[in-house]
C-alpha cells in the first residue's frame, strides 16, 4: 500500500501538549485550524507528547471535520498506562502532564494497545501513518516484534504506511536498509546546520524507494532565531554552529529572505523528502510558518551560501526547478501514475 500524498508542509503536534510552556485548549484548536486554512494538513502527533495530552487536543480539534480532508500520523513503541499509587507523572518537557506513565513496549499486543488507545484519544477510526518512535535503544526488541506487529497491521489494511521517528539517522539508515519501510520521519538531520542524513539515511532511502518526512529544521530553535544562548538539539548551542547560522543569516538578508524561510525549504533538495513537519503553539505560529514555507527564494540565495562556504559543494541544492520537478514526482508516484 502506497504512502499517501502528503502535503509538503504539515504540523507536528508536540506543541499541543504544553512542551516547554502550557497552552489553552482554545489556543490549540486555533493552531489546528489555521493549519487547514494553510493547507498544512498534515498532522503528527504521538502518546508520547505530553501523555497522551496532544492526541485529546488533536481530536477535539478534528471532530467534525472530513476524514479525507487531512493525512494523520501517530506513533507507537511508548505505551501509556495510568499512574500507580505514588506515582507522578514525568513529563520530559512537556508541563502539567496528566496522570499517566510511559511504559516501552514492542510486543505485538503492546504495539495493537498503543494503536488503540491513540485512536480513541484522537476520535477517529484510523491513522494513515504509524511510525515506531525513538526505538535507537530497543533495537533487539524491534527486530523480534516491534516491527514485524506494525507490518502486519499494514497488511491486514489497518494502517496504509508504516516506518519510524528519531533522530539518530545512521540507525534509520540500517533499519531501512533491513526492513520494508514505506517512509521514515527525521528530525534535525538534515538541515542547513546537518547534514548527517545525507551522509547516511536519505541514499539508503532513495535506493529502497522510501519516502522522507523532515522535523526540526529549525534545529530546536537556533535557525529560527539565531542569538547568544539559542537551542541546538534542545541545549545551547555551541559558538561555532551560533556564528555560522548567523553568517546564514546575513547571505540571507542580502536576498531580502528570512532564515527561517531558507532553514524550511532547504530540506527539499533531495528527492527523498516529501514533507516537513513544523511545530506551532497557536495560530499566528501557525500562520508564520505558512508564510515561511511561501516565500519566493531565488537560487542565487543557494549558490551564495555556497560560495561562502556556509554549504558543503557536494550538497544538493533547493533550486527552484528541482524542487518543483520532486513534488511532481512525489505527487506522480501518490497517485499511482
Amino acid at each position: 500500500m502506497p504512502v499517501p500524498a502528503l502535503p509538503r508542509l504539515g504540523l507536528g503536534c508536540a506543541p499541543l501538549a504544553n512542551l516547554y510552556r502550557a497552552i489553552t485548549d482554545e489556543e490549540a484548536e486555533a493552531t489546528v485550524a489555521a493549519a487547514f486554512d494553510a493547507g498544512a494538513t498534515y498532522l503528527d502527533v504521538a502518546p508520547h507528547y505530553g501523555l497522551g495530552r496532544a492526541e485529546e487536543r488533536l481530536g477535539r480539534a478534528l471532530a467534525g471535520r472530513d476524514r479525507a480532508s487531512y493525512v494523520l500520523s501517530t506513533k507507537v513503541g511508548r505505551r501509556l498506562r495510568d499512574l500507580l499509587p505514588g506515582e507522578v507523572p514525568d513529563g520530559q518537557g512537556f508541563t502539567d502532564a496528566p496522570a499517566r506513565a510511559r511504559v516501552w513496549d514492542f510486543t505485538a499486543d503492546g504495539i495493537r494497545a498503543t494503536l488503540e488507545g491513540s485512536l480513541t484519544r484522537l476520535g477517529v477510526d484510523a491513522v494513515d501513518i504509524v511510525y515506531l518512535h525513538d526505538v535507537e535503544d530497543h533495537l533487539d526488541e524491534v527486530y523480534a516484534t516491534g516491527f514485524p506487529a506494525l507490518a502486519e497491521l499494514r497488511d491486514q489494511g489497518v494502517v496504509k504506511a508504516i516506518g519510524f521517528g528519531m533522530n539518530y539517522s545512521g540507525v534509520m539508515a540500517k533499519l531501512v536498509a533491513d526492513l520494508d519501510v514505506d517512509v521514515v520521519l527525521c528530525a534535525g538531520r538534515w538541515t542547513l546546520l546537518e547534514r548527517t542524513a545525507l551522509d547516511d539515511l536519505l541514499p539508503v532511502c532513495e535506493r529502497r524507494g522510501t519516502q522522507v518526512v523532515v522535523g526540526g529544521v529549525y534545529n530546536s530553535g537556533l535557525l529560527a532565531d539565531p542569538k547568544p544562548g539559542a537551542p541546538y538539539n534542545y541545549q545551547a548551542a555551541p559558538e561555532e554552529l551560533l556564528r555560522r547560522a548567523l553568517d546564514m543569516a546575513e547571505v540571507c538578508a542580502e536576498f531580502g529572505v528570512p532564515l527561517r524561510a531558507a532553514a524550511l525549504r532547504f530540506p527539499f533538495a533531495h528527492p527523498t523528502v516529501v514533507a516537513a513537519l513544523v511545530g506551532a503553539a497557536g495560530a499566528a505560529e501557525m500562520r508564520d510558518n505558512a508564510a515561511m514555507f511561501g516565500y519566493d527564494i531565488p537560487d542565487d540565495l543557494w549558490h551564495a551560501l555556497v560560495g561562502r562556504g556556509l554549504l558543503d559543494p557536494d550538497v544538493p541544492l533547493p533550486l527552484a526547478a528541482a524542487v518543483a520537478r520532486n513534488a511532481a514526482a512525489h505527487a506522480a508516484l501518490s497517485a499511482g501514475e
